[in-house]
């Protein structure tokens, strides 16, 4: 007698074309992934900018209009410098465990701060790098020495100027920072400058503030870190980080 044979049971796995319309929906969810933590790191830095440096900006101001002097300097004797230092080497103005100086100075002159890390660490700010590691921003106040600044004939020459010095910058936050104060990207030239000697550019002997020689104008030159160099090495460690100069009014 003969039996019926059984239907043969369907193949299990994907066809080629299910497997391309799942690889396309994987690039799409991490490219989606990419985009956004791209678009936090901007608003991050755009919060920053405004806020932050900003509101130190406002509140440095408020300080030389209410005491006639930078902070730190002697109303007695003025100097025009931060602390009142007239040396090459001026002493920053800035807050450290134990001595607040900084915060300390701007509320005994009624200055209100901008919020910071939190309250009494006002001149700290947190924020993730491109890796998503945690970095800290601060603020101190300075006098440099060397800022370059155009002649009338079209030479450069060092002024003295005072700063704010903004330690902790990645590379991506520099860049930021740079194009929103000054509109264009360039570690030597506008109001937001690289501090660190340029080693890599420089030989290691100049400072992007520095007048490079009579009549001669600095280079152009790019912020001397980027974003694939960590402190240790590895690629899941910390971005390095640098400090900025940004130049004040007064």
């Amino acid at each position: 007698m003969h039996r019926p044979s059984r239907p043969r049971a369907s193949a299990a796995g994907f066809t080629l074309m299910e497997m391309s319309v799942v690889l396309v929906i994987i690039a799409l969810i991490i490219g989606a992934v990419s985009v956004g933590r791209d678009v936090y790191r901007s608003a991050e830095a755009e919060r920053i900018g405004s806020e932050f440096v900003q509101g130190w900006i406002v509140a440095y101001d408020r300080y030389v209009q209410q005491s006639g002097v930078v902070p730190g300097d002697n109303p007695a004797n003025p100097s025009g410098r931060i602390n009142g230092e007239l040396d090459r080497n001026g002493r920053e103005l800035c807050d450290s465990p134990g001595d607040f100086a900084l915060r300390r100075a701007m509320l005994e002159r009624g200055v209100a701060l901008p919020q910071g890390r939190a309250e009494g660490m006002e001149s700290f700010y947190v924020y993730r790098d491109s890796q998503g590691n945690p970095q800290q921003l601060q603020v101190c106040f300075s006098t440099v020495v060397d800022w370059a600044e155009p002649r009338a004939d079209g030479g450069y020459q060092p002024r003295v100027r005072n700063v704010m010095a903004l330690k902790g910058m990645t590379p991506e936050l520099a860049n930021q920072l740079d194009a929103r104060i000054d509109g264009r990207i360039d570690a030597c030239f506008g109001r937001l400058r690289e501090q660190a000697p340029v080693a890599k550019y420089s030989g290691g002997s100049s400072l992007c503030t520095v007048a490079i020689g009579a009549g001669n104008a600095p280079q152009p030159r790019p912020w001397s870190e980027d974003d694939t160099q960590t402190r240790n090495g590895r690629e899941d460690g910390q971005v390095k980080v640098m400090t900025g100069y940004l130049r004040m009014n007064q």
